[in-house]
């Protein structure tokens, strides 16, 4: 249990995918002007990743390793994750319209985003079992959910503030990016020499 909790917790924080990786920027300052559409785009980016890892796990050990068919990895992966994205969009479309709305482009780049490939890829290149692979997927969404929800916050704070004309929008956006990264940094340890 203790292993799973670790697991946990590291995908997370100390291996977070957007503030240690530097993956899933794109939706990750598209969606953050907003707290109600990153708390939505979290919950939905956890969705995608846990459910096509789920699959992606399954595929990859009853399918492709029985048939020597591992060189098409990537391939099934990607299309997986896009037949999940296709799915959720006309289901976030037909019962949460406004949502759908708010979210916009950035929905279907759930499909693009390199978290949701690079979950399942390193579930495999690890030899998780099933278990671990859910846990590491949920853990892996709890964290950009994490991250994306607390540059929400920020953002929204930040409109309040007086900020200089040059560094509006995107400016402060990266710098505080860069703040949320080092203070996840933290959370690695430090190496002594």
């Amino acid at each position: 249990m203790t292993d799973y909790f670790l697991l946990f917790m590291s995908a997370v924080v100390v291996n977070n995918f957007v503030l240690t990786r530097f993956l899933g920027l794109c939706i990750f300052f598209g969606v953050s002007k907003n707290l109600n559409a990153s708390v939505g785009m979290g919950m939905a980016v956890t969705a995608v990743i846990t459910v096509s890892s789920m699959f992606a796990w399954a595929v990859y050990n009853f399918i492709l390793v029985p048939l020597h068919l591992m060189f098409l990895t990537t391939i099934v992966f990607v299309l997986l994750i896009a037949s999940f994205v296709q799915l959720l969009e006309m289901v976030v479309k037909k019962f949460t319209p406004a949502l759908h709305k708010m979210w916009g482009i950035y929905l279907l780049l759930i499909a693009t985003n390199c978290v949701v490939l690079g979950v399942p890829l390193i579930n495999v290149e690890s030899n998780f079992s099933f278990v671990k692979s859910l846990v590491n997927a949920i853990g892996s969404g709890v964290g950009f959910a994490l991250a994306i929800i607390l540059m929400a916050s920020l953002r929204e704070k930040l409109r309040l503030a007086d900020v200089p004309k040059s560094l509006e929008g995107l400016g402060v956006a990266f710098i505080l990016a860069g703040c949320l990264a080092l203070s996840f940094f933290g959370f690695s340890g430090m190496i002594k020499l």
